[in-house]
């Protein structure tokens, strides 16, 4: 009986976790407080609609939006060590992060306008490196369709 209680607790309780802060915590950082900041770690998942190209998408290059926190990343999914990738707000800042291992890697945030939006996110093969795909961008605004 003492096992079971153990194993049932062990996962009762991070899915209890997990639907309380979903259900009673908002995001830490809303608009320019998350800028720079980890998606993650701020909440900013909880929300986050995801656009991706089905076609077409070498490095399956993702912009990920966050409407409660005013704010969007960029992740490749497909790059190798060295491999960049960027997310950039129109008028806005611009963020990168590397590949250290893997093949995935997301940026920190860029605050976006609550409203009318335009992003860019590249995905960048380090010269010399694995990747067989070249620089490949997607763009998005507010009214993109976004899942």
């Amino acid at each position: 009986m003492a096992i079971v209680g153990a194993v049932v607790a062990a996962v009762v309780t991070p899915l209890g976790d997990h639907l309380v802060k979903g259900f009673l915590d908002d995001p830490t950082c809303p608009g320019e407080a998350c800028e720079g900041k980890n998606p993650q770690n701020q909440g900013c998942g909880e929300d986050a609609r995801t656009y991706k190209p089905a076609v077409g998408n070498p490095a399956l290059l993702q912009l990920r939006y966050s409407e409660d926190c005013q704010a969007v990343w960029a992740r490749v999914q497909r790059g190798s060590p060295g491999d960049l990738v960027t997310a950039e707000a129109t008028g806005g800042a611009k963020r990168t992060a590397q590949i250290e291992y893997g093949n995935d890697q997301f940026t920190s945030m860029v605050s976006v306008d609550d409203g009318e939006f335009q992003v860019t996110a590249c995905a960048v093969p380090k010269a010399g490196g694995e990747s067989t795909y070249e620089r490949y961008c997607i763009h998005a605004t507010e009214a993109t369709a976004w899942w």
